[in-house]
């Protein structure tokens, strides 16, 4: 518990009940969940949680950087506590997403004119079958 307080504060969102248990299930579930599923998960335990805390908690971590938003499935939005540097790839088969790990150098745009454009993130996605589908 300490170490998800630890990273709330160090991304300066305060601690509040919700927002750890919202944190501490990001970081725990590496299956990159949904508003849903994260709601789902907790609110047996969090009588008070709504889907707009989850959805508003969210939106907080992925701004203030202790999570990723990813839109690689069009239909969810997605979320990672990952937010060290690495793709992710969408079965087309059974919707799973995974991480896969990203050389640095494709990470950074070297040398090129950003016209004075701050880059932010980068995001890459791939998408196809994933080996357990392919063995089905």
């Amino acid at each position: 518990m300490e170490i998800v307080v630890e990273r709330l504060q160090e991304h300066n969102i305060k601690p509040s009940m919700q927002r750890i248990a919202i944190m501490k299930y990001l970081m725990e579930h590496r299956t990159h969940p949904t508003v849903d599923e994260i709601y789902t998960a907790l609110s047996p335990t969090i009588p008070t949680l709504s889907k707009t805390t989850v959805y508003n908690t969210l939106k907080i971590l992925s701004e203030q950087g202790a999570a990723q938003t990813l839109t690689i499935d069009e239909r969810n939005t997605c979320y990672d506590a990952d937010t060290s540097p690495h793709a992710h790839f969408l079965c087309k088969s059974c919707g799973r997403i995974y991480d896969l790990p990203c050389d640095d150098a494709v990470k950074k745009v070297v040398d090129t004119d950003m016209d004075g454009h701050e880059v932010q993130e980068i995001h890459y996605y791939y998408k196809g079958i994933c080996k357990q589908c392919k063995e089905d």
